[in-house]
């Protein structure tokens, strides 16, 4: 019987929002292209992020519109994607052309989420 509380730990731990195990002091990640990425790459994952989150912060007049470029575009299109997903790793990559970031990319008035 000594490893029901290790199995009951685990077990409330698996219940988190999303299934993914979390501990008590986890690290907030952030998505962003990386800056080798070509810019067929970013308009593919500007495209692809914006077909499954609502991109509507990229409009002109809204906090993350500047700079007007597909690097910052992308990088924030993709990290919305990211955080909707559950910031897994895997949600990530975007083939090999987007990095984690351990450092808030947020800006001005344009806050990554």
């Amino acid at each position: 019987m000594g490893n029901v509380p290790l199995i009951l730990f685990l077990l409330f731990l698996s219940l988190s929002p999303g299934g993914n195990l979390i501990m008590g002091n986890e690290q907030k990640t952030w998505c962003v292209a990386k800056p080798s990425s070509d810019q067929a790459t970013l308009l593919s994952n500007l495209n692809f992020a914006c077909s499954q989150v609502d991109c509507r912060i990229l409009q002109k007049g809204c906090p993350c519109f500047y700079p007007d470029n597909l690097m910052n575009h992308a990088s924030i299109a993709m990290n919305l994607y990211y955080q909707s997903k559950g910031r897994n790793h895997w949600n990530c990559d975007f083939r090999a052309s987007a990095l984690v970031s351990f450092t808030d990319p947020s800006y001005g008035n344009c806050i990554y989420a």
